[in-house]
């Protein structure tokens, strides 16, 4: 498998573990917040959700780092990591009843047609924001053996200490012989707040953070977009390509990203043509080792396309655990990601066999 050097699972007590916010998501559905009294509630987190979905669907040992406050919704997120089977290692906070901290809240409805999903935050005293180097004994957590560290651009955004306590548990990472992997994850609205805190823009402040985490990355996920906003690469204007399908311009931007990261050894993406909030044209692309793969393109009827992302990148990872060929690991992450937007919330609710049977070219075709 290229020159990712995993462990052998023999002795590892986790095959993956994340580290990343842990969040609810408020989902009123395709009814819009200022008319909605009804809300389907989600447990969510960007880099949460690739270790849940490992877990559930594909098998995988997966861990979480992350915060928790112990009052009822800290409970109510607590017992959704348990049912899932991902082993949690949490910093506790108390609640003072009154101001947090809190687990965060996300505020995501799911559009409709020609009508756009809206997502906005309260992330205010978030829980996860006071996490920070010394937070976790990752001398100890290591120890017990992990394949595969994961973070992310979300978590990196969320406070003054989050990007120190990544760069920290990379180090762990590298040094216990882990392969690392990070998720640019690009949100504007979070950088804004993040560089304001600090005088600077949140461009700035998200090209600063982020360039000194990715240097220390095997594996990255993001698109061109994420590239350029979250990395400060060179490429063609956002949102100016002939078709998001269009593989050449995130391929073109390999050269930038191996000159300034020569440590990354992969860097993958979906590739998502949006016409109407329910009806996607769904492709992804991997780049390893100089050597480029694509899938074929998929048209898919959206129910909810959040996590959609985090789906394709537990599929990609599972496949390259697994020992399985680039093209193979990407077409799983290509069928699970597919198959994610399908179901309602943030995580996953397809079995393996489903994936790779979609992976492998099956149909929508009634199954007697």
């Amino acid at each position: 498998m290229a020159n990712l050097k995993l462990a052998p699972k023999a002795g590892q007590a986790h095959d993956f573990l994340a580290l990343g916010a842990l969040v609810t998501r408020l989902d009123p559905g395709i009814v819009p917040f200022s008319q909605a009294d009804r809300y389907e509630l989600h447990v969510s987190g960007g880099e949460y959700n690739v270790a849940a979905n490992l877990s559930s669907c594909f098998g995988q040992r997966a861990a979480i780092a992350s915060a928790i406050v112990d009052y009822p919704i800290g409970q109510r997120v607590e017992r959704a990591v348990r049912s899932v089977g991902v082993t949690p290692y949490y910093v506790r906070f108390a609640h003072d009843g009154v101001r947090g901290p809190n687990m965060a809240t996300v505020w995501s409805d799911r559009g409709q047609g020609s009508r756009a999903p809206v997502v906005f935050y309260n992330r205010a005293n978030e829980a996860a924001g006071l996490l920070g180097p010394g937070s976790f004994d990752w001398a100890s957590i290591f120890a017990k053996g992990v394949r595969w560290f994961h973070s992310g651009g979300i978590f990196s955004a969320l406070s003054p200490t989050t990007p120190a306590l990544v760069l920290e548990a990379m180090d762990a990472a590298h040094k216990a012989g882990a392969v690392v992997s990070f998720d640019l994850n690009y949100r504007a609205k979070l950088w804004q707040v993040a560089g304001s805190a600090g005088g600077q823009t949140g461009a700035s402040k998200a090209v600063d953070t982020l360039r000194q985490i990715v240097s220390k990355v095997d594996v990255l996920v993001g698109n061109e977009e994420d590239l350029q906003k979250g990395l400060g690469l060179k490429g063609p204007e956002v949102g100016k390509a002939a078709s998001k399908l269009d593989t050449s311009v995130f391929l073109g931007m390999m050269e930038g990203v191996t000159r300034d990261f020569p440590g990354i050894k992969a860097v993958a993406t979906t590739l998502r043509e949006v016409h109407s909030t329910n009806r996607h044209s769904w492709g992804a692309v991997l780049w390893m080792d100089g050597k480029s793969w694509s899938t074929p393109t998929m048209e898919l009827d959206v129910y909810d396309r959040v996590g959609g992302g985090d789906g394709f990148a537990a599929g990609l990872f599972h496949g390259l655990l697994e020992g399985r060929s680039p093209e193979e690991a990407l077409r799983l992450g290509w069928a699970h990601g597919a198959l994610l937007t399908t179901y309602p919330g943030d995580t996953t609710m397809a079995s393996l066999a489903e994936v790779e049977a979609l992976a492998a070219g099956s149909s929508a075709r009634i199954q007697r």
